[in-house]
């Protein structure tokens, strides 16, 4: 069988740079002549080593080198084929009836435990109920959230269509299926999922659904015992801890808080990336998780893992002198910034995106309307959950940032002296780190007394929190309102004031104030 394989290889690498595979073609050329259908099973296989996708007439073709273009567009409901087959798992471990009666029951029981678990910041064990109850619960938001970061990467054209993922914790398959989703037809994904837990059994039934150019592997293992170099590629074509190969995307989604030494097991994670891939670690947008999430990144930043010729990466060719410096030294790409040269932010860092909630998925309504009339307990709508609100960081390793400015205090005023501008008109560049918090959306203190529109911003120096509240929209000023999350804007002629009762500066946007957003 061996034979077999590397000669199928050895024809696919040739016929690779002539026309289209055919497994029709080349069981002729393979000793032995194997049915098509074997062939077509070795293809498939060693795919990811050579570069190739399958067509839907069944040949094979090699990816295109184009980076996946952005989605833009809203997610607005979770796939029916994954909540089919979601219901389907229900339906095979509790039966027809499992919203109902003693098995709803359970399930209603199982949410409301790991929910009262995470509030108290304790550890959820997964079984398989906890695992069910997990997927009905957060698999859609969090299928929803890794689409809008990834639109990041997407942008500015640093998401390829051929990808090597690490998925750490990859629980019961959110990040996974909303990855899989964002991807167009003719990627080539090759995922590797760690998940230890009875969840992965969830992860591998919904990874059952996506298409024939994504090539999942699931290991069953602690990310701490997890091996990269044994356990990903056993035909030693992939060297994950080599500083010119490793995983073009990893994935650590809403499982740093759940880490005993988080720091410890991204820092290895990282010796995993490659040269030009990013490390996407993403939170639950509470208080303890985002801040959590931010502390961790500034641990992890500035170190260097790499030097620039272990990485193959020649200084004195690279354009851009700074980003040579940085190469093989963690850099935040974003959504947060740093845009004075050598300084960083050290505020508590609570930081969150919100985007439009959900259609109800079909098996949230059922397990909820099937709540009996006296459970005292209940209110309507209590294991619905359709929200996406998410906190995120991405790190990378080539001294890529989201958007690189260096700026001047000539020209600019900067948060970590703000104390000296209070009560002063100032011009200021920063970076719009939340939606409206106006209607008390999240910063935890009691801002919903104000109609009006309030934002976080940053400029990546500050130490205090910083809030820009528009007192008089204008078309001068009404940029602010319309640029994205984690987009940075120049104001000129805002007023510096500072919030006892907040502790934090409000710089006011009014009729004065000129907003632009910088591409």
């Amino acid at each position: 069988m061996s034979d077999q394989r590397e000669a199928v290889r050895s024809n696919a690498k040739y016929l690779r740079e002539v026309r289209p595979i055919d497994p029709d073609e080349i069981c002729e050329y393979v000793e032995g002549n194997p049915h098509p259908a074997v062939v077509r099973q070795h293809l498939r296989e060693l795919a990811p080593e050579l570069g190739l996708v399958e067509r839907e007439d069944g040949t094979f073709v090699p990816v295109d080198d184009e980076p996946v273009t952005p989605n833009r567009d809203t997610v607005d409901r979770f796939p029916t084929v994954y909540e089919q087959r979601l219901e389907d798992l229900l339906v095979d471990r509790y039966g027809v009836n499992w919203h109902e009666d003693a098995t709803g029951e359970l399930l209603r029981s199982t949410v409301r435990r790991f929910k009262t678990r995470y509030l108290e910041r304790r550890p959820v064990e997964y079984d398989d109920d906890v695992a069910a109850g997990y997927a009905i619960y957060h698999l859609p938001g969090y299928y929803a959230a890794i689409q809008y970061a990834l639109d990041d990467l997407a942008e500015r054209g640093l998401l390829g269509r051929s990808l090597r993922v690490l998925d750490i914790g990859a629980g019961v398959g959110g990040p996974a299926l909303g990855l899989c989703e964002y991807l167009p037809e003719d990627a080539l994904l090759d995922y590797h999922a760690i998940e230890p837990s009875a969840a992965a059994d969830v992860l591998e039934e919904l990874l059952e659904e996506t298409g024939p150019n994504v090539h999942s592997t699931i290991h069953r293992t602690t990310v701490e015992a997890f091996d990269p170099d044994a356990a990903v590629d056993a035909d030693d074509a992939f060297e994950p801890t080599a500083p010119d190969d490793g995983f073009d995307l990893i994935l650590a989604a809403n499982v740093v808080s759940e880490l005993d030494e988080p720091a410890t097991v991204m820092r290895s994670a990282l010796e995993t990336l490659a040269p030009d891939g990013t490390l996407l670690a993403m939170a639950p947008a509470d208080k303890n998780t985002s801040v959590g999430l931010r502390d961790l990144e500034r641990e992890l930043e500035d170190e260097r893992l790499w030097t620039p010729t272990e990485m193959g990466v020649d200084d004195e060719t690279e354009d851009d002198g700074d980003a040579a410096d940085r190469h093989g030294q963690v850099t935040v790409y974003g959504p947060t910034v740093r845009l004075w040269p050598g300084d960083r932010p050290s505020d508590r860092g609570w930081s969150f995106d919100a985007r439009p909630d959900l259609a109800v998925p079909s098996f949230q309504r059922k397990l909820d309307e099937a709540t009996p009339d006296d459970d005292a307990e209940h209110e309507p709508g209590e294991f619905v959950n359709v929200d996406v609100q998410f906190s995120y960081s991405m790190l990378r390793l080539d001294g890529t940032r989201r958007l690189d400015l260096s700026l001047d205090t000539g020209d600019w005023a900067k948060m970590a002296e703000m104390d000296h501008h209070v009560t002063n008109r100032i011009d200021l560049v920063a970076a719009k780190l939340s939606r409206s918090l106006s209607d008390g959306g999240g910063d935890g203190s009691d801002r919903g007394g104000s109609s009006n529109p309030l934002f976080k911003i940053s400029d990546g120096s500050e130490s205090i929190d910083h809030y820009a509240v528009v007192t008089n929209e204008t078309s001068l000023n009404r940029p602010l309102l319309e640029a994205d999350y984690g987009e940075v804007c120049s104001f000129e002629q805002l007023l510096a004031l500072w919030n006892d009762d907040e502790e934090a500066y409000n710089l006011v946007v009014d009729e004065e104030t000129v907003v632009d957003r910088i591409g």
